[in-house]
């Protein structure tokens, strides 16, 4: 396998009937980079297909992969006779899908492949597993799937890695599949005004409630590019997510508010602070990682230009870009900056705007994860997570990616 691959099925019981669709996306090394699964209600096979294949294109442009050769491999030969432009497409039905399907697989140099259903059991067993779901009334997700033999892991490329600042996979502003349903103003409501401990911890004592903003939309969110100590402003929409963050948190009882140094991360907190009647407060070391050469590129271009820094970057988080700041060391910098403001508030609840690296570091060490943890975590534009920490107990994340209020009026 020398590219990346997608491959999608979906099926109907009954024809039409309950339906669901499935997709996997494979990096070329063959392991799995992504997979999507979802049942559709009552619909058609072909109908179902479709849906798995954009979903699966979907999911590969989140990947910010724009460009690179991918191989669609579908056993459905309708519809990939159609994409492929040998077939026409004579239900009207499937006229809207096919044209949703193509405008993604335009931002790829697509081989449309047709291949026998027994090898395409990846995807089938997705799709199965959606509609098995959806018979017992739940939902799909990846936690309650059977288990595979194939290999889950996430690609650390600008959506879901922990270094590219602008990363969001799935629609900008949206709520992203792991955004939690806890309303963030019954997680710290609490904590500073009566909150005695917790007993799952053993700590006994108040906690100091961290909440972590993400900042809103830049121009380099849009296109997807690495974004680290550049000072891209807030794009209409971001400006939009920064307010809708700021109207939620106006409920949670804030007592500070702590900025990154960066315009975008001050854009967003100025306006929480508008809403809250609180001064920011600026600390330098919650700035976003110094990404060096790499600033302002696709994941894809320093892949083409850096294979083998890209290669040993992602394997060892001392190993920094070319010119730029590793992990490790932006590790240190955001732990210094947590530890003063936990000495400064203790038993407060203080909103920190930041972005996506120091985030996701102290979401890390709030875990006592591995470094690979990084990688496995995705923060959708101006969500919300929240730490507690307790001086006699360990850390507790409370909230991770809510991003309830850019979706739900309030």
């Amino acid at each position: 396998m020398t590219t990346y691959s997608i491959e999608a099925d979906g099926g109907s019981r009954g024809n039409p009937g309950p339906a669901g669709y499935g997709a996997v996306v494979f990096a070329p090394d063959g392991t799995v980079v992504a997979e999507a699964a979802e049942s559709i209600g009552v619909t058609t096979n072909n109908v179902a297909e479709y849906r798995g294949l954009i979903a699966g294109l979907t999911a590969l442009t989140g990947l910010g992969l724009d460009g690179i050769p991918v191989e669609v491999r579908m056993d459905s030969k309708l519809v990939i006779e159609q994409m492929a432009g040998r077939w026409k497409i004579k239900n009207e039905g499937l006229r809207p899908l096919a044209t949703e399907a193509a405008a993604l697989a335009r931002r790829f140099r697509v081989t449309w492949t047709w291949i026998p259903r027994e090898r395409n059991s990846h995807a089938d067993a997705l799709a199965n597993e959606a509609m098995d779901a959806a018979a017992r009334g739940e939902k799909w997700s990846s936690a309650s799937a059977s288990t595979r033999t194939t290999t889950r892991i996430l690609d650390p490329g600008p959506d879901q890695g922990p270094g590219p600042e602008e990363a969001a996979a799935g629609s900008e502003g949206s709520a992203g599949a792991t955004a939690q349903t806890s309303l963030l103003g019954e997680v710290t409501v609490t904590t500073s005004s009566g909150q005695t401990g917790n007993p799952w911890t053993g700590a006994t004592r108040v906690a100091t409630t961290l909440i972590l903003l993400r900042h809103g939309q830049t121009a380099l969110s849009v296109e997807k590019r690495f974004s680290g100590l550049g000072d891209p402003p807030l794009t209409e929409l971001g400006e939009s997510q920064a307010e809708k963050a700021a109207t939620r948190l106006a409920e949670a009882k804030l007592d500070a508010i702590v900025s990154s140094p960066l315009g975008r991360a001050r854009q967003t907190a100025e306006a929480v602070a508008k809403a809250t009647g609180l001064p920011v407060h600026v600390d330098e070391d919650l700035r976003e990682t110094d990404f060096g050469a790499w600033e302002g590129r696709t994941f894809a271009e320093i892949r083409e230009r850096w294979p083998h820094e890209t290669n040993a970057w992602l394997a060892d988080p001392a190993v920094a870009p070319p010119g730029g700041e590793s992990f490790q060391a932006a590790g240190h910098r955001v732990q210094r900056a947590r530890e003063r403001i936990l000495a400064a508030h203790p038993g407060e609840t203080v909103l920190l705007v930041s972005h996506v690296t120091p985030i996701k570091l102290l979401v890390r060490h709030a875990l006592n994860a591995p470094p690979e943890a990084l990688y496995r975590m995705h923060l959708d534009l101006a969500c919300l997570s929240a730490i507690d920490y307790y001086s006699d107990g360990p850390s507790v994340l409370r909230v991770f990616n809510d991003t309830a209020h850019l979706t739900y009026a309030r």
